[in-house]
């Protein structure tokens, strides 16, 4: 039971990006088309999942004073396991998100679960915190990244589906290109955030509680 309130919190409640407001610079810049901000998710799981078993396994063995430096060691020797097999078996995924594969040491998000959740869990609660938690920033990047391609290029899926060419929806010169530069990161995810702080607003206005009441 707690391990589903865990992976409940993770998915929406406590939504890394839409709730907590953690990673947001890889979210904005990465999610220019699925085929990024996929492969970004799924790294961000791996190694949330990876890091959460490790530090939860190691939890007593840690001292105090030391514990923020173990853990990025941690979460270094995860990354680097996890870009070198990028590099290896997705070279284009690698090469199209650059620098921000290793900047996942140093990623909130991360870090943040070690200290607040997997340093004081069990593994196998760890281990549904990262998923859940990995799996709520992949469902943001993955919508993201559909709405700033779609509108931004036409395209749908490209590097993803259709042997990497993806489906031309529309023609490119009716697209708002705008939406594939920063500005349209930002734009897109004050939007997906504020769409979400009304709809949890009006679950929990009284008004709504007495309709469901009612019912």
């Amino acid at each position: 039971m707690k391990l589903g309130r865990i992976f409940r919190e993770g998915l929406v409640k406590n939504n890394p990006v839409l709730s907590l407001l953690l990673g947001l610079c890889s979210t904005m810049a990465v999610t220019t088309s699925l085929f990024n901000g996929l492969g970004m998710g799924l790294s961000v799981t791996v190694i949330l999942c990876c890091c959460n078993v490790c530090i939860s396994l190691l939890r007593r063995l840690i001292p105090d004073s030391v514990r923020i430096a173990v853990y990025v060691v941690i979460i270094a020797g995860f990354v680097t396991v996890v870009d070198l097999l990028l590099q290896a078996l997705l070279p284009a995924l690698s090469e199209s998100l650059g620098v921000f594969i290793p900047l996942i040491v140093v990623n909130c998000i991360i870090i943040g679960r070690a200290e607040a959740f997997a340093s004081r869990a069990s593994v196998p609660e760890a281990f549904a915190d990262g998923l859940s938690q990995g799996l709520g920033y992949t469902a943001v990047l993955v919508i993201m990244s559909v709405v700033r391609e779609l509108l931004g290029s036409g395209t749908f899926g490209a590097g993803v589906f259709n042997g990497g060419a993806g489906w031309q929806l529309f023609p490119e010169e009716y697209a708002c290109s705008y939406l594939i530069l920063p500005f349209g990161g930002f734009l897109t995810l004050g939007c997906l955030i504020a769409l979400v702080q009304h709809l949890r607003t009006r679950r929990s206005s009284p008004e709504s509680r007495e309709e469901g009441g009612a019912c």
